[in-house]
């Protein structure tokens, strides 16, 4: 091979061999010396010496060209999966000896787009035969759009109708929301649903397999998670959430008042002392910043108070924190 002539395998055919085998295919020969004539094609074969010239180079066929190529080509890649066979010999031994635990570390799969994240959720559902656990924050002021809730209700019913449970965790405010009422009135089966003051982010557990959660703020990316550990960590996060929290469906229990002071008050008074501002206390508890509010004037003229800084000291002074529940 010449400098300037680029190295190749006899299984491939360089643009300047190419045009120089053309030409002596064109004229049945080409006279050596041949002007930018590449030695690939007397080295693989494209040309030879006649017999009575050995300057003159004739052409082999197109055909046996071709067919000279395809065996050179046969030989590169035989030669490859003789090589990965090697390779999955040499490291089958080191995967028997990887406990699946280990294996599933990367049992991670990032979920683009909400459509996307709805039907990977309703995938899992489809294969599902036992439980699932979700946890539902607040979404705003708005109710989720009704074709999502009637796709949805679809899912959660078909799961239902196979024997499925599912758990599922609100903040209080949803324990009056319309669309949550609603949802609530069309499915049968074992369902069952709670509140709390403040819930995680939106969690998503399917027959303690796999798990979704958020991962944008927007909620227009998901981790799928097929790790057994982080697995029993959510559904152990659950569960204790679940024995503090109260029943809101299939039998609603009433959250008791204390001393005039109900218990979406007692909330909002908790992180009033903890320095939290309207619209802290409004995100962490599912309203928004004028229902906050209200809940903080009520509070405020329970207890006497002025000022919001009177009212932090009241708050302390009267107990209401002091209870459990």
């Amino acid at each position: 091979m010449t400098a300037s002539h680029p190295e190749h395998g006899p299984e491939e055919m360089c643009p300047a061999g190419m045009r120089v085998y053309q030409r002596a295919l064109q004229e049945g020969h080409v006279t050596q010396p041949v002007p930018g004539m590449p030695p690939c094609l007397v080295d693989f074969g494209f040309l030879h010496p006649a017999l009575d010239d050995p300057d003159r180079l004739e052409p082999a066929s197109p055909m046996a060209a071709l067919h000279s190529l395809l065996r050179a080509s046969g030989r590169r890649i035989a030669d490859e999966r003789r090589r990965e066979e090697q390779l999955v010999k040499a490291f089958a031994p080191l995967i028997r000896e990887e406990s699946s635990e280990t294996a599933d570390v990367t049992a991670l799969l990032l979920v683009t787009g909400k459509e996307q994240i709805s039907r990977a959720i309703a995938d899992a559902l489809a294969d599902a035969t036992e439980q699932a656990l979700t946890i539902q924050p607040y979404q705003g002021p708005n109710a989720p759009p009704q074709q999502d809730n009637r796709r949805s209700l679809q899912r959660d019913q078909a799961f239902l109708d196979r024997g499925g449970r599912i758990r599922t965790l609100y903040q209080h405010t949803y324990r009056h929301a319309p669309h949550v009422l609603a949802r609530y009135e069309q499915l049968t089966g074992d369902v069952e649903a709670r509140t709390l003051d403040e819930v995680t982010e939106r969690l998503i557990v399917v027959d303690r397999t796999v798990a979704f959660i958020p991962a944008s703020a927007d909620r227009s990316l998901a981790l799928e998670v097929r790790h057994p550990a982080l697995i029993a960590y959510f559904v152990n996060t659950f569960d204790r959430l679940w024995h503090l929290a109260t029943p809101m469906h299939p039998q609603a229990v009433q959250q008791p008042t204390l001393n005039g002071i109900t218990p979406r008050q007692r909330a909002i008074a908790a992180l009033l002392i903890e320095g939290h501002t309207d619209a802290d206390i409004a995100d962490r508890l599912g309203m928004n910043v004028r229902t906050a509010r209200v809940h903080i004037a009520k509070l405020a003229a329970t207890l006497g108070s002025e000022s919001r800084a009177q009212l932090g000291y009241l708050i302390g002074r009267s107990g209401i924190l002091d209870r459990e529940g």
